[in-house]
This record gives C-alpha cells, sequence and structure tokens, in this order.
C-alpha cells in the first residue's frame, strides 16, 4: 500500500502547526501560565520550545521520514539492524501515551462542542459579565454526566471522521483553510481584552517575570506543556514525518512550526489573562479557565453573541486540528502492522478509547464517579498528569538518546547536511547525546 504523501509543504506545515495549536495553546497554556506565576513560566517555557523542542521536532521528523513509518515502524526498523529489541519497547509507549491523552484531551473537546451548541442559544445563556454565573454554568456542566458525555462522544465522532478522510483530504484541508482565521478572531478578542478596565494587573502578571516563583514544579511543568503543545513525544511528529516528501527542508518547516505554535500560545495568554483580572477570576480555575473567561468579554462586545459563535466554532476547529493528529499516530500504527482499513482502524480505536475517556468525563465534580481518585486524583488529572508529566518527557529522553547513539546516520541524511562537520550537525549530536538527557533527568528530578 502506497504511503500517504502531504498535498503541500504549506499544507503540512499548517497541519503540523495545528496539532500543536490546539486545545495545548488556546486551552491548556493560559491556565498552566496562571497557575506557574505567570511572567517568569512564560519566558521558561519560551526558552525550553525553542531550544529543546527545535531539536526534538526536527528528529522527530527525520526518523519519521527515513523509515517511512510511524514510531512502532521506527524502532522495529533500528532493531532489525542490530539494534537491541528492547527499543520497540518506546514505540509502543508512544502509542499508550496517545490512547491517554484522547481519553482526557476528548472530554476537553466535548466542552468545546458543548459551548459551540450554547454560544447558539442551546442550553440556556451564555454571555453574561458576572464571574460567579460563569464558573456555576460551567461546573454545573461538566458536573453533568449526560450532558457531558454526549459532547465528548459527538467530538469523538468528530475526530474519527475527520481522520478516515485521510492526511491530504481530511487533517490537510481542515487545517490550512480555518487554522488562519482562528489567528485573526484571536487577535480581535486581545485588542478587546486589553482595553477592559483592570485589565493592566493581568498583562502585568503575564510578562512581568518574578524569578522567586521558579520552583521544581514549574520546570516540570513547562517542560511537559512544552512538549504537549508542540505535540512531541507521543509520536505525532514521527507519523507526520513519515508522510513528508524528501524535497521538505526539516529545519526551517520546525522553525515555522514552533514559530507558530508559541505564537498561537503567547497570544492565547493575551486574551484570557488580562480579563481574568478585569473581571476579578481567579487566575487559579484551572482547566476551565478558558470557558469561564472568554464568555465575559463576548458580554461587553457588540454583537457578542456572534463573536461568541466564531470563537467557540473555531476553537473546536482547533481542538480536532490536535485530536486528529493524536488518532492518526494509533490509526497509522495499526495500518502499518496488522493491514487493517483506515475505517477500521480509526473506528475501532474512538470505540476503545471512548471506554477509557467516558471514565474521565464522568469522574468531574458532579459525575458519577466525581469524588473518586487514584493517587489523589480524578481519572482526568490523573491521564494529564501522567501523559504531561511522565510519558512525554520519558519517551522523549529515549528517543534522545536513540536518535543520538543509535540513529544518528539517519538524521544526519534527512537533515540534508552533507558535512557532518558542520555546525547544526555538530551542535544537534551533541544536543541529542549530551545536553538534552541531562536537562530533561534534572527537570524531572527537580519536580521529584
Amino acid at each position: 500500500m502506497a504511503r500517504s504523501q502531504w498535498g503541500s509543504r504549506f499544507g503540512f506545515i499548517l497541519a503540523a502547526a495545528g496539532s500543536a495549536v490546539g486545545l495545548g495553546a488556546v486551552w491548556k497554556f493560559p491556565y498552566v501560565t496562571a497557575t506557574n506565576g505567570g511572567g517568569v513560566f512564560l519566558f521558561i517555557y519560551l526558552a525550553i520550545s525553542l531550544t529543546l523542542g527545535l531539536v526534538l521536532m526536527v528528529t522527530e521528523w527525520a526518523l519519521g521520514r527515513a523509515a517511512q513509518s510511524g514510531p512502532v515502524g521506527v524502532f522495529k526498523r533500528a532493531t532489525k539492524n542490530g539494534a537491541s529489541p528492547a527499543w520497540a519497547l518506546i514505540g509502543y509507549g508512544t502509542i499508550l501515551t496517545c490512547f491517554l491523552i484522547l481519553s482526557f484531551y476528548c472530554v476537553v473537546g466535548g466542552w468545546t462542542v458543548a459551548y459551540f451548541l450554547k454560544s447558539l442559544g442551546a442550553g440556556g445563556p451564555l454571555l453574561t459579565p458576572d464571574a460567579e454565573v460563569l464558573k456555576a454554568q460551567f461546573d454545573a456542566f461538566v458536573g453533568n454526566p449526560l450532558w457531558s458525555s454526549l459532547s465528548f462522544v459527538t467530538f469523538a465522532a468528530l475526530t474519527t471522521w475527520i481522520v478516515v478522510g485521510g492526511v491530504s483530504k481530511g487533517i490537510e484541508t481542515l487545517s490550512k483553510y480555518l487554522m488562519p482565521v482562528l489567528f485573526l478572531l484571536m487577535l480581535v478578542l486581545i485588542v478587546r481584552g486589553l482595553t477592559l478596565p483592570g485589565a493592566t494587573d493581568g498583562l502585568l502578571y503575564y510578562l512581568r517575570p518574578d524569578l522567586s516563583k521558579i520552583t521544581g514544579k514549574m520546570l516540570v511543568d513547562a517542560m511537559g506543556l512544552s512538549l504537549f503543545s508542540l505535540s512531541l513525544g507521543m509520536g505525532i511528529m514521527v507519523t507526520y514525518g513519515s508522510y513528508i516528501t524528501s524535497e521538505t527542508k526539516l529545519v526551517r518547516s520546525s522553525l515555522w512550526v514552533i514559530f507558530l505554535a508559541v505564537t498561537t500560545c503567547f497570544l492565547a495568554g493575551l486574551m484570557v489573562l488580562p480579563p481574568v483580572f478585569a473581571f476579578g477570576f481567579s487566575p487559579t480555575t484551572g482547566p476551565g479557565l478558558t470557558m469561564v473567561t472568554m464568555p465575559a468579554v463576548f458580554a461587553h462586545l457588540p454583537a457578542g453573541s456572534m463573536f461568541a459563535m466564531a470563537f467557540f466554532f473555531l476553537l473546536l476547529v482547533a481542538a480536532l486540528t490536535s485530536s486528529v493528529s493524536i488518532l492518526e499516530v494509533i490509526v497509522s500504527f495499526l495500518i502499518d502492522e496488522f493491514g487493517w482499513s483506515r475505517s477500521k482502524s480509526a473506528w475501532l480505536t474512538v470505540a476503545a478509547f471512548c471506554v477509557t475517556g467516558l471514565g474521565a468525563c464522568l469522574s468531574q465534580d458532579g459525575g458519577w464517579l466525581g469524588g473518586a481518585t487514584v493517587f489523589g486524583k480524578n481519572l482526568f488529572n490523573l491521564y494529564d498528569y501522567t501523559t504531561s508529566n511522565l510519558l512525554m518527557p520519558l519517551g522523549e529522553l529515549a528517543l534522545a538518546i536513540f536518535a543520538g547513539w543509535v540513529a544518528w546516520p539517519l538524521i544526519e541524511t534527512q537533515v540534508g547536511a552533507s558535512d557532518s562537520r558542520s555546525v547544526l550537525m555538530r551542535a544537534m549530536r551533541v544536543f541529542l547525546r549530551f545536553v538534552l538527557p541531562v536537562l530533561i533527568v534534572i527537570v524531572m528530578i527537580s519536580g521529584l
């Protein structure tokens, strides 16, 4: 079976950026930044993304293009060439990571479905400047077992439908036409948010670094968020790399993707955090911060209901660009390993993660499993913590060692540097062999 390819370099960059931009930027970045002290977290996140993130993205793409396979195929190919069979476990680990991420990510995707429907007038009024009403409204929704479950299943089905459409017609088309609109709408909302009385306090909290707030937990959260928001450590970029044509310049393309991703994260913080202070919300509200804050902004805009409808539709699109990329890793694995059709692979996968995902959905306060915890966390938070702070960093630690010591000739060939003594290749090799592993281990130990 001929392997799918991206229709164009532009479409590939937007698809990869769409995977990164998604809810990692618009939903997760503002509340994680807010709960980690604001400005200093922002600068640590940017530093990690532009160093660790750049090297790992180029590496993942190079491995995927060289093997013409997803993460499991990459490591299996290495074992055939004499590497230890133990490396194959890393590939299977990425499949598990993607499965667990989908289990909680589609819960948040369901929130975007529900809030888009609310913006259309379904389920009661959405726009109000009253912080307590908005918070109570969100809590009531996530605690409603029926509506939260239906929203979750709807989002999971949409994700699967797009992935069944394929790489070029499904994923690339979705990203190419709708992601630019999200950027424009965010800029409009930023301007309005910054003009609200009291927004300056939020702006200063977001941009002014306070070095005294640096902790081991903050470093782990920054690394985890960087990996999550750039779609690294879960096999996505390896899989996407397997669809890249040989003419595509990996370093240049990765710089574009990281630029778009970190810019979106930065804009999302500007969009959410100043209004948080303007309306008197708590910056430590948690995962529902964006859902609680933005309706208050819309309530202060002319034609606010139209802005709300456009925003939550585009937020739904952003969520889908990420979820389809995560599901694509598992689907590609099933196609490559078992020869299943794309449709069969996608629908069987969604049926499986709906079981674990509904558990995460119902574990919210008020849900049927509300109050039940594992290691002190409900299922939603447990999936999030396990993937972002443990599985993804460990996966990238193993990938860096593998790329630097076992598969370096492949990396060198795919990056396109004919001279192994070039500054770029020497720097990448040192970074993969020594700097990245040490950095990841130090950050994880600091967090513990």
